[in-house]
């Protein structure tokens, strides 16, 4: 699976695809291809180390952060 952004040119918009990938497959330039298109949400993972020193921080100052998300 390839993963773009939809980007604007002009008024259109487009997507994408990678050297590597058009490499890889043997496709050529004006080449017709079908392209099936689904909507994805990307959400940031923490490490396992970065999430064991947010955790430590939010016990440290849990009241802290609870007064500024009140604001």
């Amino acid at each position: 699976m390839i993963t773009q952004q939809l980007r604007k040119t002009g008024n259109s918009y487009v997507v994408t695809v990678p050297k590597e990938e058009v490499d890889r497959r043997g496709w050529q330039e004006g080449q017709f291809l079908a392209v099936q298109l689904t909507e994805l949400e990307i959400r940031p993972v923490l490490s396992p180390e970065l999430g064991a020193i947010v955790d430590e921080l939010i016990d440290e100052h849990e009241d802290a952060l609870r007064y500024l998300a009140e604001r």
